[in-house]
């Protein structure tokens, strides 16, 4: 589910999931409560909010401090979250049958999540 890139930066590491069935302004207001927190506390926040986002976003977290410790050699106690994203993925197209043979599309959006963290003295 989550992709790695490696980054140009070596004091900090990025992961993303990609087409993640929930809507970007949904996954925003989750993200906007982890951006700029260390890691221990972001893990926390996610591991107790109530949203079903929450738990794609703890596994791209999960994912990026992995990607920071194996890749880079970074202490885990130092990283912190620098950004968290979430942008529109393609939207998945459905009809809804009306009255009078017509029909109603239902859009169902799907977003990217990306999180990079780096080490604290750099944030």
């Amino acid at each position: 589910m989550a992709k790695t890139k490696r980054t140009v930066n070596p004091n900090e590491a990025t992961s993303t999931s990609k087409f993640v069935r929930v809507s970007p302004r949904k996954a925003r207001i989750v993200l906007d409560l982890v951006r700029g927190k260390s890691v221990a506390e972001a893990r926390e926040i996610l591991q107790f909010s109530e949203r079903a986002i929450s738990e794609v976003v703890l596994k791209t977290l999960n994912s990026a401090v992995a990607n920071a410790v194996n890749n880079n050699g970074l202490l885990e106690s130092t990283l912190v979250v620098k950004t968290a994203v979430a942008d529109e993925g393609p939207t998945i197209k459905r009809i809804r049958p009306r009255a009078k043979g017509s029909a109603s599309r239902i859009n169902k959006r799907t977003s990217h999540i990306k999180i990079t963290v780096a080490s604290g003295k750099e944030a």
